[in-house]
């Protein structure tokens, strides 16, 4: 299918294309020139560090400790922040992170970090780390990682400098890392939704209890004293070496269970709910919560105190590692069953289970490739969270590359085009005599849609997930010669501005739903990645463009009317228009609350 998809490409669009070469070099002559020189621009934050991996930073495989990493790591993205804030920084946040290769003794870790994004006082920090071999010259990807930091001043408050991406990939992750900090500010508040929507099977009953560990004979509880070399020059303990000090306890509490030597693959998200400081005593407590297969959740807490007769420990973090045991093959071996103690015990036991199932939700939905993702995704209270994650950042991050090129322009609306790996996009622009608020919730609700668009023949809601992700099932006309209509399950997604400068948004996706399966009256239709974004120009003034990542299913009308065939895009953008001019003046009491 993506090979025919490939030459339909090249047939339909060889006469758009054929001064491809001169209209991309007019679509970027407005760049700067150390972005065309490319080789010669390095981003201002970044810091790079490189570590020999010695014996004394090895556990017992031979292998780096984590523990080690996450401390090199902090260092590293700490500087970063540093660089950009021009003052100290503490680490507010560690995002979750995947373990896809371990490093061994005399290898090389080379660690890589810059700041993606800068808000009020806080930062996103991304980090790479690779691992190399001196001898063979191979290299290897460890993990990636995302940390927020933020700048702290003593006696004036921090207002960070925003930072200006320049190339591709910085404006992909300038703009998506709006996207990951709404997510933070409602990780506490996701998770609890989640794991109490999430239906898990109990499978304790079915188990062979002769042959289980008893989750108390896994409990680990350790003291340590902060001592000046574990902190900054301000005297706040560094985040990496908490860190580190929970991988220590959750390492063993996993080789208590399993009887030998564990492997970290994940950590879910370190989230920091205050400081500790020089003298603090870090109580830090660790258990197995849940085996599975190949598996295992430990569960790590961390409390601070200052004196020994002090009744009240501060909670400073609390954090969730999955290990493995890894046989001479590197292939995991299988793991006792454990049996939970009556009460906390069992209510760990199942919130593991559930937070395995979120974790692979996430992780598919997330971290793959985008063309790996089926079109349409079951959607579940699960899931949505992500989705409504993915949905966003895909149209941030198709609206972010640089490669578009302009097609055709008639009365000021301009139509412009991507190739890129298997797909074609498309995006039109115009701009409107109307406020920026005003066009994204007149456009916000689907259910007006077919007021303008006739692609839209009906529209209704299905579900209205939060404020601002709703699902609608559409139904739409036969298209590209085929005699059944196409109806779809979309999952809209809208997002105001973060800082200014950034666009309204609003994204849209297929999504599959069981009240709603596919019938033998329609045939149906798939969106991957569309939808709209909304600059302000002025008073009144609004730059409005959508996108649209065309699938298989519709390719042949988007190359009918890319290659100028017809002038149907063109017709239902200035119907947008209008419909836009007609209803500005209704929203008054919606604008308000904005």
């Amino acid at each position: 299918m993506i090979q025919n998809v490939g030459n339909h490409l090249r047939r339909g669009l060889a006469s758009v294309f054929s001064s491809r070469t001169s209209r991309k070099s007019a679509s970027r002559a407005g760049n700067d020139s150390a972005m065309a020189d490319g080789e010669g621009y390095r981003n201002p934050t970044e810091v790079q560090m490189s570590q020999l991996v010695l014996p004394c930073h090895t556990n017992q495989r031979g292998e780096l400790s984590v523990g080690q990493l996450l401390k090199w790591i902090d260092t590293t993205a700490c500087l970063s922040a540093e660089r950009h804030a021009g003052c100290p920084c503490v680490t507010a946040s560690m995002d979750d992170i995947y373990f896809e290769h371990t490093i061994s003794v005399g290898q090389v870790v080379n660690i890589k970090a810059k700041v993606n994004r800068a808000f009020n006082s806080s930062m996103e920090v991304g980090i790479q780390v690779a691992s190399e071999d001196l001898c063979s010259e191979k290299q290897w990807n460890v993990c990636k990682a995302l940390a927020t930091f933020v700048a702290h001043r003593e006696i004036t408050k921090v207002k960070l400098k925003q930072i200006t991406p320049r190339t591709e990939e910085e404006k992909m992750e300038h703009s998506v890392a709006a996207e990951r900090r709404r997510m933070r500010l409602v990780y506490a508040d996701t998770i609890k939704d989640l794991l109490a929507n999430c239906a898990i099977q109990d499978d304790l009953e079915s188990r062979d209890c002769s042959h289980m560990v008893p989750a108390e004979k896994t409990r680990v509880e350790s003291v340590e004293l902060v001592l000046p070399p574990h902190a900054n020059h301000q005297g706040n303990t560094f985040g990496g070496q908490i860190m580190a000090w929970m991988e220590n306890v959750a390492t063993i509490a996993a080789s208590r269970l399993c009887r030998a030597h564990p492997t970290l693959k994940a950590i879910e998200m370190f989230h920091f709910r205050g400081p500790s400081q020089v003298g603090d005593r870090l109580v830090l407590k660790a258990i197995v919560n849940n085996a599975f297969k190949h598996s295992m959740e430990v569960g790590v807490c961390v409390e601070a105190y200052r004196q020994q007769a002090e009744t009240h420990r501060r909670h400073i973090n609390s954090a969730f590692m999955t290990f493995v045991v890894l046989d001479a093959d590197d292939q995991p071996q299988l793991l006792p069953w454990i049996r939970p103690q009556p009460g906390d015990g069992e209510r760990r036991y199942r919130e593991a289970s559930a937070r395995k199932k979120i974790r692979l939700d996430r992780k598919y939905i997330v971290s793959c490739k985008q063309t790996e993702v089926p079109l349409s995704v079951p959607w579940d209270p699960s899931n949505q969270v992500y989705l409504s994650y993915n949905n966003v950042s895909s149209l941030r991050m198709l609206v972010a590359k640089d490669n578009w090129v302009l097609s055709s322009e008639i009365n000021q609306v301009r139509l412009y085009t991507l190739e890129d790996d298997k797909f074609l996009s498309f995006h039109m622009e115009m701009v409107v005599h109307v406020d920026a608020a005003q066009a994204f919730l007149l456009l916000s609700d689907l259910r007006r849609r077919p007021e303008w668009d006739k692609h839209y023949r009906s529209v209704e809601l299905v579900q209205q997930v939060d404020e601002d992700d709703a699902i609608y099932h559409v139904t739409s006309p036969a298209l590209g010669g085929h005699t059944k209509p196409q109806d779809f399950v979309i999952l809209a997604s809208r997002r105001k501005p973060c800082d200014n400068g950034d666009p309204y948004v609003i994204a849209l996706r297929s999504v599959t739903l069981p009240t709603h399966r596919e019938t033998p009256e329609y045939r149906r239709g798939e969106t991957l990645c569309s939808g709209f974004c909304f600059w302000r120009e002025g008073d009144q003034l609004t730059k409005v463009s959508y996108y649209n990542q065309a699938t298989p299913g519709v390719l042949n009308y988007v190359t009918t009317n890319v290659a100028g065939l017809s002038s149907e895009f063109y017709t239902t953008f200035k119907a947008c228009e209008q419909f836009l001019l007609d209803n500005r003046n209704d929203l008054a009491p919606s604008l308000q609350t904005l």
